[in-house]
């Protein structure tokens, strides 16, 4: 009796779509570096068009979709918080995010002005 050869690309192409339904997952998942801003922004218009408001819990972002939530996870504290993304940037250095000062006084580093975080987006 003869074993038929297993085509290898479809077995891992089957893994791959069993182990997406397994395990939970983030559709969207970045680390590095993030800052805060809002004093001179608060009340212009962010790049989405809304006005920025400083206390709100939202962030910027390079090249997420306007309206998406991220949790944004502090590397040092483990704290958390959810924001949605309506601006576009941080246009400095390595940081992935930038972060209302709300956000930021919430996650305990806007004394500190930078932090590591990871972005989860679902």
């Amino acid at each position: 009796m003869r074993v038929p050869r297993v085509n290898r690309k479809a077995v891992s192409a089957v893994a791959i779509a069993a182990a997406i339904l397994v395990f939970p997952t983030a559709a969207y998942a970045q680390c590095g570096g993030a800052s805060w801003y809002g004093p001179g922004f608060n009340g212009k218009r962010a790049a989405s068009g809304e006005v920025f408001n400083e206390n709100a819990m939202t962030a910027a972002h390079r090249s997420l979709p306007f309206g998406t939530k991220v949790t944004v996870t502090d590397q040092r504290t483990g704290n958390q918080v959810q924001v949605r993304i309506n601006d576009r940037g941080p246009f400095h250095g390595s940081r992935i995010i930038d972060l209302s000062k709300a956000a930021a006084t919430q996650l305990g580093f806007r004394n500190r002005g930078t932090t590591s975080v990871c972005l989860a987006a679902s």
